[in-house]
């Protein structure tokens, strides 16, 4: 298979040389999920690291209630793993499942942190990774607290739009943390401006 895509990524960080992301991209294994195939389940440690290629993927975990409350979406050149779970070796308190077919590659924790140990770019590009994510968790979490639901569903569609192409807006609710009937509302509400 045709490595390009995750090449691509690894220097596209301007951390790691071209010759050492594709030295690097040789560790990683390609895999396909299908639409709907649970990635990760909850209960579960994490123990890949996942560059999706093609395809989403959402983050989910169940309320005291038993709902499932969608935690995150993953789209084509993103990574797709529960960092909590995949860092720490704890069990997953999220579950991790495909909403379109999926490629992607990955590596395991045991042959990140070699690649860790072996190459300080590739350390480096592991780092930014990390505060990226951190910065985007913290973005999102203010935005609950400080923003109506109107605002973050503007923020998505403008920033992402094409989840709603491939997310059923059931997700989308869940996510900004709203009914599916106030998601309906807002969706009415915006077209009339």
């Amino acid at each position: 298979m045709n490595r390009d895509a995750l090449i691509a990524f690894l220097h596209g960080s301007n951390l790691i040389s071209m010759s050492a992301a594709k030295e690097t991209a040789d560790h990683f294994t390609y895999k396909t999920i299908a639409k709907n195939q649970i990635q990760l389940s909850e209960g579960r440690i994490c123990d890949e690291y996942l560059f999706l290629e093609k395809g989403y993927m959402r983050g989910f975990a169940h309320d005291i209630d038993g709902n499932e409350v969608t935690t995150a979406f993953c789209q084509a050149g993103q990574l797709a793993f529960e960092v909590s779970s995949f860092f720490n070796r704890i069990r997953s308190k999220e579950n991790i499942q495909a909403l379109t077919d999926c490629e992607g590659w990955y590596i395991t924790y045991q042959q990140l942190n070699q690649l860790f140990h072996a190459s300080p770019d590739f350390r480096e590009f592991g780092r930014s990774v990390l505060v990226k994510g951190y910065t985007q968790l913290k973005t999102r979490m203010l935005m609950q607290i400080t923003e109506t639901a109107e605002e973050r569903y503007s923020y998505l569609l403008t920033n992402y739009p094409q989840i709603f192409q491939h997310v059923p807006l059931k997700h989308i609710a869940s996510f900004l943390g709203i009914t599916d009937t106030s998601l309906s509302r807002i969706r009415k509400e915006l077209l009339k401006k």
